[in-house]
């Protein structure tokens, strides 16, 4: 396989895998601003945080402004963490690999694109956002299933498999790291009011409220839910699911070995930290080395496969 392909098949498992990311969060967090007081409010400019945008963000002088903000994330094609930026690069990575990959992908890919960019002006505003939103983590998850389910499962697919998964358990570290910071009290020696909402919200963005309640079956607090967030390896957007995707991924392909080296080296410092007993600041130092650790795996992939 051509490196550039390989390279572009990578980069669209990431694109989709962020557009369907973003599209969650937004959704959660407008649910959120309705059922926590305004005091205790995380704003919108904890998703531009989250999603590692603030530089960006500063350099256009976007208003802190719930439309503005929402412009922003949905429908700027500037900065590649927007949902129609992240459409549009996976539309074009797509484009150039479709002797690849089924027909039917590359259509769904340019459809979900166009239908995107044309409602656009859905999201910005409260009333139509949740059904837009919908509809992008609907198409993401129309396309993930269709080349889980129709490319042949070779290095082509593994790609795909690789990206999705690293864009995946970036955006678990993010999620976890940011919104534990704005939304956790200081105190925990007893459930305050809100704190089951808050962290119902840090789940539902991931889509793991239900998974968290069949798996730990205990009210939600934050020791719990770190702890499922980070180990649970049969909830797929766990930390740990995420790097053993990615190591199945690396073994399939040919000159791994530094690729499964760092992987492995990444896997067992997760495995051997206690995140519910880690206090705020040293739980950010350990997500700022786990995300250290994911650039470096990205870094060897790069080199390995794509340079």
């Amino acid at each position: 396989m051509l490196s550039r392909v390989a390279n572009s098949l990578y980069w669209i498992g990431r694109y989709i895998e962020r557009a369907e990311d973003t599209a969650r969060l937004i959704s959660v967090t407008s649910h959120l601003q309705l059922d926590l007081p305004k005091g205790i409010r995380p704003g919108w400019t904890s998703i531009v945080h989250i999603l590692g945008n603030e530089e960006a963000f500063q350099k256009q002088g976007v208003a802190d402004d719930e439309r503005q903000i929402m412009k922003f994330l949905i429908g700027d094609l500037n900065h590649p963490g927007s949902i129609l930026s992240s459409l549009f690069l996976a539309r074009e990575s797509a484009r150039t690999v479709r002797d690849v990959m089924p027909r039917e992908a590359w259509e769904e890919i340019n459809s979900l694109y166009q239908t995107a960019k044309s409602d656009a002006q859905k999201g910005y505003w409260p009333k139509n956002r949740h059904a837009y939103l919908q509809q992008v983590v609907r198409g993401a998850q129309t396309i993930t299933g269709m080349l889980a389910g129709s490319m042949l499962h070779d290095e082509t697919y593994q790609f795909v498999r690789l990206g999705r998964n690293l864009e995946r358990a970036d955006m678990t570290s993010r999620i976890i790291d940011v919104r534990s910071a704005d939304l956790v009290p200081p105190a925990e020696h007893e459930l305050t009011p809100f704190e089951n909402i808050q962290w119902m919200s840090v789940l539902k963005s991931l889509t793991g409220y239900q998974m968290y309640r069949r798996s730990v079956q205990e009210p939600v607090r934050r020791r719990d839910v770190l702890e499922f967030l980070f180990k649970e390896r049969r909830f797929p957007r766990a930390i740990l699911h995420c790097l053993g995707e990615i190591e199945g991924c690396a073994l399939s392909l040919k000159k791994n070995a530094p690729v499964v080296a760092r992987i492995r080296k990444l896997a067992q410092s997760v495995e051997a930290v206690n995140p519910g007993a880690l206090e705020q600041s040293e739980l950010h130092r350990f997500i700022d080395q786990f995300q250290l650790g994911l650039a470096g795996i990205d870094a060897a992939v790069r080199e390995t496969y794509f340079a």
